[in-house]
This record gives C-alpha cells, sequence and structure tokens, in this order.
C-alpha cells in the first residue's frame, strides 16, 4: 500500500504502513457483513516495536476506521498515543496475552459473525463435512465460554486450551485467529467462517455426510498447490482492498 505523508512525525513509516493495512482490514471486515456495532477486535504488532500494538477506537464502527484514528497500545493496554478514543478492556485484555505470549501472533482477529458463534454454540464444534471445514481438521481449539473476556486469570487457560494452534472457537461466542502477518490472519479467518456458514446451512438440509481421515490428509497435503505466489493470504487480501477502494477510500487517511 502507498504510503502517505504524516502529519505527525513520531509515526514512523513502518507503523504508517501498518495503520493502513489494518485500517483496510476494518472496512473489508464491514464490507463482507462481519461488523459487530462497535464491539469486536483485529489487533495488528507494529513492527520494530517491540510490546506496541493497534486497535480500533472503542466506540468507531468498523466502517469508521481510518489508519490515523486506529490507537495504539502497549501490551498492558495503556495508549501510547494521545487518540482521544478510549480501548475497550475486553478487546485487549484477551488479545494482549496472545500478543505477549505468542511470537508468531503478529496480527489477531476476534468477531461474532452468526455462522461462527453459532457452529461454537454446539456439540461438536466444527465438523469435517465441507471443503473449507477440511481445511482445519485437527487444528482448532476450543475454550469454554467464561463470560465477558475482562479478567486476567483466564489467560492461563486460554493459552493452555490453545496450545500449539492458531486457531480457536471460543464455545459460545466466536472466532479467534492469529497469524504472522494480517493477511495470514485474514485467510484463516475467510475460510473458516466459509465453512461455519457452508455447516449451518447444511444441517438444515439433512444429515451431512463426513469426510474421512483418509481424504482429510490428502486435502490438507495438497493445500498449498492451491496458493496464488507471495504469502498466504497476500493475494486474496489485496483483492478484497481493492474491491473497497471502489467505494471508498478513506480508510487510507
Amino acid at each position: 500500500m502507498a504510503t502517505a505523508s504524516l502529519d505527525k512525525p513520531q509515526i514512523t513509516e513502518a507503523e504508517w504502513e501498518a495503520r493502513q493495512q489494518l485500517a483496510a482490514c476494518y472496512r473489508v471486515f464491514d464490507m463482507l457483513g462481519w461488523s459487530e456495532m462497535i464491539y469486536n477486535h483485529i489487533t495488528l504488532k507494529i513492527p520494530g516495536e517491540e510490546g506496541a500494538f493497534l486497535i480500533n477506537p472503542f466506540g468507531l464502527h468498523f466502517s469508521e476506521v481510518k489508519a490515523s484514528n486506529l490507537v495504539k497500545i502497549d501490551i498492558d493496554g495503556n495508549k501510547l498515543d494521545d487518540s482521544p478514543y478510549p480501548v475497550n478492556r475486553a478487546g485487549f485484555v484477551q488479545h494482549a496475552l496472545f500478543h505477549r505470549h505468542l511470537p508468531d501472533a503478529h496480527c489477531i482477529m476476534h468477531t461474532h459473525t452468526t455462522a461462527g458463534m453459532a457452529v461454537s454454540s454446539v456439540e461438536g464444534g466444527l465438523r469435517p463435512t465441507n471443503f473449507y471445514a477440511c481445511n482445519f481438521a485437527g487444528q482448532i481449539a476450543y475454550h469454554d465460554f467464561e463470560g465477558v473476556t475482562v479478567r486476567d486469570e483466564e489467560g492461563a487457560r486460554l493459552l493452555a486450551n490453545l496450545g500449539s494452534k492458531r486457531v480457536m472457537l471460543l464455545r459460545n461466542h466466536g472466532i479467534l485467529v492469529m497469524g504472522r502477518t494480517l493477511p495470514e490472519a485474514f485467510i484463516k479467518h475467510w475460510s473458516l467462517q466459509r465453512a461455519c456458514e457452508i455447516q449451518v446451512a447444511t444441517a438444515s438440509m439433512g444429515t451431512p455426510l463426513t469426510v474421512s481421515d483418509e481424504v482429510v490428509a490428502v486435502h490438507q497435503r495438497d493445500l498449498h498447490m492451491a496458493q496464488v505466489p507471495g504469502g498466504p493470504g497476500a493475494a486474496d487480501f489485496a483483492a478484497m482492498v481493492r474491491l473497497v477502494d471502489r467505494t471508498d477510500k478513506s480508510w487510507r487517511e
């Protein structure tokens, strides 16, 4: 993405690029129908700044997020800039936990989509009954609902339940994904959301066909053959940003 001239000299070029990428992601999520009033969060580490990341301003809709109004916070949720907006504690407690303990969790996404919440609220969670669900077989962690995530002491259980996985269904709650890059996290979320949507649709039609473990293994082995060069999700995310740009480029400001 093109780098804009900065009004604040203390913002580095790397931070501005991160701000633009994250702001674009919020607009893409809104375009795809994944907004939840003023709630839910996507956070992104700022390159070259240990313990600093960006989060959406609490009180704004995803469609209002811009590069300039994202809030810069430290690993404890304290604001590192002069943003007039507050930060939702329920947002940064969970995200800061993973950013603190998982060096590869550069981007974290949490949503309350209808399909994601529905699948997280049924026994068995996501089942290998469709193409996208097979992508995640054996790769999804689960965490039982404990109420609004504002208590630090829940963190140990979240980390233990996540283990080495980087995709989680929060039971009765929704989707949580993380990636080494924002596009990687995006394609994980998009694929998981699609898997959940199709599972919900299939459940309304009758008994679903379960894909065998053997076929799932082959499917996951060969998935890389369908990827476009540039890194996981890079081309997918870029395409979505182009769609957003057709109607509104204010996220770049």
